[in-house]
């Protein structure tokens, strides 16, 4: 059981439902920089493509436990945890077996709440560090990122009900709006009856070109839609983005000059502050 004085992590869940918004590439490279600036952060892999897993250096033959063994019942979230190349960046990864999860889940009592209760269980610091470790693996994580699949499944519910608040990565691009109103009403159905405390973190614009007048009018028809919900902090369309993943780096690491990392370094300031403030927030 967790220690009851240690203030659990936040959990924040990137979900879409479209593929190729850049939601996996936002959880390895905010958690990332997340961890760069002193937080302990674990990625959930909720995905059975595994790609977060893969992008962070987590070899498919060494993923022994994984969060389909954690959904199902087989093993805690801990023994499933990894250590990436990055200091205070861990790993919950995920195989294809989760392809499969959804069917045997259909018939078990708290289906949707799997993941919740099992980070409800784990130790704050996840998994014993091992005796030469970095001190900073004795820490306890202070975020939680999960990873979902592009669709609104069972995967993804339990992503919902286990979260504190939903980052929705949004690609500029013309029917971006009507793929978000759809996520938004899946949001107030968890709400309603799985998870009341649920709430839009922020929607974090991705793949923006500066060159094509589409993005510009997209970024700005969503700024009007959704106001002070939508980050400040663009994510740029960048080709050491895109080539970080075939050597299971995260772009941080890299090419940690390159315009797309520095977004992200402010991309996690401003999650920070934001949390600050919602820590802060008078209770309704």
């Amino acid at each position: 059981m967790p220690d009851q004085g240690v203030k659990k992590p936040r959990v924040l869940v990137l979900a879409n439902q479209k593929g190729g918004v850049g939601k996996t590439t936002t959880a390895i490279n905010l958690g990332t920089a997340l961890a760069a600036v002193g937080e302990r952060v674990l990625i959930v892999d909720l995905d059975p493509q595994g790609n977060a897993s893969t992008g962070l250096g987590i070899d498919r033959q060494a993923r022994k436990v994984s969060t389909y063994d954690v959904l199902t019942g087989s093993a805690v979230i801990e023994d499933a945890i990894v250590s990436t190349q990055v200091p205070g960046l861990d790993v919950a990864p995920s195989t294809m077996d989760l392809l499969g999860a959804e069917l045997e889940l259909a018939s078990v009592a708290r289906r949707s709440h799997r993941l919740r209760d099992a980070l409800n269980r784990m130790p704050p610091a996840g998994r014993a560090p091992e005796r030469d470790a970095n001190p900073i693996q004795s820490q306890p994580y202070s975020y939680v990122l999960i990873d979902c699949p592009p669709s609104l499944n069972l995967l993804t519910i339990n992503a919902m009900t286990a979260a504190d608040a939903i980052l929705v990565p949004l690609q500029c691009e013309f029917f971006a709006l009507e793929g978000l109103s759809q996520l938004l009403r899946t949001v107030e159905r968890v709400r309603s009856s799985l998870n009341p405390k649920l709430e839009i973190q922020g929607i974090v614009l991705t793949m923006f070109d500066k060159r094509n007048n589409l993005s510009g009018q997209v970024a700005e028809d969503v700024r009007a839609y959704l106001g002070d919900k939508v980050y400040k902090t663009v994510i740029p369309r960048n080709v050491r983005i895109s080539e970080a993943p075939s050597y299971g780096k995260p772009a941080l690491v890299y090419d940690f000059r390159c315009s797309g990392s520095q977004a992200y370094m402010r991309l996690a300031s401003e999650i920070i502050q934001r949390e600050q403030k919602l820590r802060n927030r008078p209770a309704a």
